[in-house]
């Protein structure tokens, strides 16, 4: 989808359209959470603190975000999405890989289901929506980027490798800002340059994620679209206008943090057994520590007292507290290979 959260705002209150907005707060201690194209314009990105955001644009018009409604809308997207094929995956509310090489209905071609999809959805929820089709979910994500907004890009398997030989390191999908700097520190501007290197030698300068980057600028992308993806974690921050200093007011802050994430274990009954703590100081430092049981944490007390356990423990690592977190990982169902549909939390900010 396109600036999704933005739209949605300009499509429901025209007297924002054609204005530079930016969904999320104010405050000093706000959080741009999405940016019209309008605000692009002057450099406004999602996740940038809405103080900078600001001072790059000063006609900025903040909307405080409706969670509700975004939620809404990308359902009816979706059902949109399942009238042509059962292989949906998920990633965010705003975007999904779509496998269409046995479509339930229209043309046997992706392009032209792409095209249909996006009228369809323009028609349905008033939005206007972005489409990458390639042959594997690599080419297909970094596709979709390129033409938007509302716009196509078709990468075929005959120009593929040119396609990834000529574009630029900073271009490629996972690999973010600070690889991408490290990356120019070695001479690497391009994927011609990337591909240069040996699966070994990139392995010894990145680890692990050097042998992903040997077959991406590769074309190489065996991965399936998932229409059930085990859900690894489930998780909520805060960040507070103030900052916290007092242990009795971190506390009082942390409760209804833990509370809203045990409430999702309970709504789907799936519950972990790494309880994680994240704190971020006032010098943006980011903490985080967590403890690991024998077996599920399934009561909310048990969980709170962790927490706070957590919090006491590690005290004097912090004097003022920026952002509060609360994570549970291994859950039960990752454990049991369960798959769930893929949901999303969103975080206070």
């Amino acid at each position: 989808m396109d600036a999704f959260y933005a739209s949605v705002e300009q499509r429901d209150h025209p007297e924002l359209r054609g204005k530079p907005i930016a969904v999320g707060g104010s405050g000093k201690r706000g959080v741009v959470a999405a940016a019209s194209y309008e605000a692009r314009k002057y450099g406004v990105r999602s996740a940038m603190p809405s103080v900078t955001a600001s001072r790059l644009c000063p006609d900025l018009i903040f909307v405080k975000h409706r969670f509700d409604v975004y939620n809404k809308v990308s359902k009816k997207i979706r059902e949109i999405f399942l009238e042509y094929s059962d292989l949906v995956e998920p990633l965010s509310l705003d975007e999904a890989y779509l496998d269409v090489t046995h479509p339930k209905k229209g043309p046997n071609s992706a392009t032209l289901i792409a095209k249909k999809i996006r009228e369809r959805i323009f028609e349905k929820v008033g939005l206007t929506a972005s489409a990458g089709i390639s042959f594997n979910k690599f080419l297909a994500k970094i596709a979709s980027d390129i033409n938007k907004p509302n716009g196509m890009k078709v990468i075929e398997p005959a120009e593929a490798i040119s396609f990834l030989e000529q574009l630029k390191i900073e271009k490629f999908h996972g690999i973010g800002k600070v690889t991408a700097k490290r990356m120019h520190s070695m001479g690497i501007f391009s994927g011609a340059d990337l591909k240069k290197l040996s699966e070994l030698e990139l392995v010894q300068r990145f680890g692990k994620v050097g042998r992903f980057y040997y077959k991406i600028v590769r074309a190489q992308d065996d991965r399936e679209v998932q229409p059930n993806r085990i859900r690894k974690s489930i998780g909520a921050e805060r960040t507070f206008n103030d900052d916290l200093v007092d242990l009795n007011e971190i506390f009082e802050k942390i409760d209804p943090i833990t509370e809203k994430v045990f409430d999702y274990m309970k709504k789907t009954e799936n519950f972990g057994r790494t309880i994680s703590l994240k704190v971020k100081t006032a010098d943006f430092q980011v903490l985080t520590r967590s403890k690991t049981f024998n077996s599920e944490v399934n009561s909310l007390d048990k969980v709170k007292k962790i927490v706070k356990e957590l919090i006491v423990d590690n005290y004097d690592d912090f004097e003022s507290v920026r952002l509060l977190g609360v994570t549970v990982s291994n859950l039960s169902k990752e454990h049991n290979q369960e798959g769930v549909q893929l949901e999303f939390e969103f975080r206070d900010s």
